[in-house]
């Protein structure tokens, strides 16, 4: 069996590792050192080209309980980490370039491992054999406008511009109320809504002035588009635009007052549990932790928890539910599969874990044996379901959180929730690893007789 792998990130390398030891022949196919992203400098496979961080450790983050399920996975990717680890307090966080090393050289002396140092310009035909694309959100131009020629002018988004998200157990809903612009009254309604009056609303607008944003890379100087602007651009035209803008009241009666607010906040459910809400039209280019501060003052958020937060930015990636499978296989080309950020994950243990489960479920398709997918009560299997299932009007990339995991028992006391939620998702997925491997072993078994 063979499987080529276009793209040597994180997600591809930790693909092409998981593939290997099971007995596959992967080719590698990695551009640098002779063609660079905007983003790239090291000649090494698993550059880490923002942040060294992994974030939390701790097994009550979603995070920490991701790096956990990975370690159980047998991860390359969480094995260079931990070999490669600099101190960071309560986060896992590593000497980046031993760490790229550390990857290179594992795969480089696989002896079922071949790194090609070869741009694709385009999708491998079906007659290769099965492909994994893991080649991130900075995939580059020509190989972009294939897997758009392949899949369809809608099926790939380069430019993101993303409202936070904030989980429901984390607002203060005395400070809410729930109603749609001009509800008969006699009905729910679809939103949260968090009203201002004037003083508020004039301090939320001096703040977000004020607060510091993020300089864009060279190579993000995205021209702003009418329809998704910076929410602090909007606020730069005009002390009143946001009250003209997202924050309009128009249509809203404050059930505490009986009158319509000044302004208004309004949080859409972002899945079918209602455990995580959007702030709507609050697309920002603010740094994350002003964005924790300013968007805090608001009513009702003062102790909101972010398992998102706002951005506008260059990030190539797949509306995967649409021409995904469950396998993260594309729908039209069964040949092909896509891992990583590509397919709508966020955050470089996401995109490992992707390439990991992609790289399995490939593995055993290859092998004639449809795969169990990872459970949802764990990180890895929710994340998964993310890019299939996705309930949100426009599909967005997400970092792996709790919000997105099957919800713990009702009446699970809200203190020991995060605990419960990671002790589940540990027993879940050793569980579905012991499941996984027996399939393989007897597919292997089958194949040598």
């Amino acid at each position: 069996m063979n499987v080529t792998i276009v793209g040597g990130g994180l997600a591809g390398c930790e693909a092409a590792w998981q593939l290997a030891k099971r007995g596959v022949t992967v080719l590698i196919r990695e551009m640098k050192p002779h063609a660079y992203s905007p983003a790239h400098t090291s000649p090494h496979l698993a550059e880490l080209v923002c942040s060294n961080s992994l974030r939390s450790s701790a097994l009550t983050s979603a995070a920490g309980l991701l790096k956990e399920e990975l370690r159980v996975l047998d991860s390359l990717i969480m094995r260079a980490a931990d070999t490669t680890a600099v101190r960071a307090g309560r986060a896992l966080a590593v000497d980046r370039d031993l760490f790229a090393r550390y990857v290179t050289e594992c795969l480089e002396n696989h002896p079922r491992v071949t790194v090609e140092r070869q741009e694709a310009f385009e999708v491998p035909p079906a007659e290769a054999g099965v492909t994994i694309v893991a080649t991130g959100p900075l995939t580059s131009d020509p190989l972009a406008n294939d897997i758009q020629r392949l899949l369809g002018e809608s099926g790939l988004s380069f430019y993101d511009a993303i409202a936070p998200i904030v989980t429901a157990q984390s607002l203060d809903f005395s400070k809410l109320f729930r109603a749609s612009r001009y509800g008969s009254g006699d009905e729910e309604g679809d939103y949260l809504n968090a009203p201002l009056d004037e003083r508020q609303y004039r301090t939320f607008v001096s703040e977000l002035l004020a607060a510091r944003k993020v300089d864009p890379h060279p190579f993000e100087h995205i021209p702003h588009f009418e329809g998704c602007l910076p929410v602090e651009v909007l606020a730069s035209r005009g002390p009143d635009t946001l009250a003209f803008g997202p924050m309009k009241p128009v249509g809203l009666v404050d059930p505490s007052t009986g009158k319509r607010p000044f302004a208004v906040v309004q949080l859409r459910a972002e899945n079918h549990e209602e455990t995580l809400y959007n702030l709507v039209g609050f697309q920002t280019k603010m740094t994350y932790g002003e964005q924790e501060r300013v968007f805090r003052t608001i009513p009702g958020l003062e102790r909101a928890e972010f398992v998102r937060l706002g951005s506008v930015h260059r990030n190539t990636y797949l509306d995967a539910p649409s021409v995904l499978d469950a396998f993260c296989r594309a729908k039209s080309l069964p040949h092909l599969f896509f891992a990583g950020q590509i397919t709508g994950v966020e955050g470089y243990i996401e995109s490992t874990a992707s390439g990991l489960i992609v790289a399995i479920l490939a593995g055993l398709l290859l092998k004639g044996v449809t795969p169990e997918l990872p459970p949802p009560v764990t990180a890895t299997g929710a994340l998964m379901r993310h890019t299939q299932n996705s309930t949100a009007k426009k599909y967005e990339p997400m970092n792996v959180n709790f919000g997105i995991m099957d919800p713990p028992p009702s009446g699970t006391p809200k203190r020991r929730r995060k605990e419960l939620l990671a002790e589940r998702a540990l027993k879940a997925i050793r569980e579905w690893v012991a499941r996984t491997e027996r399939l393989w072993e007897e597919a292997s078994s089958r194949s040598s007789r």
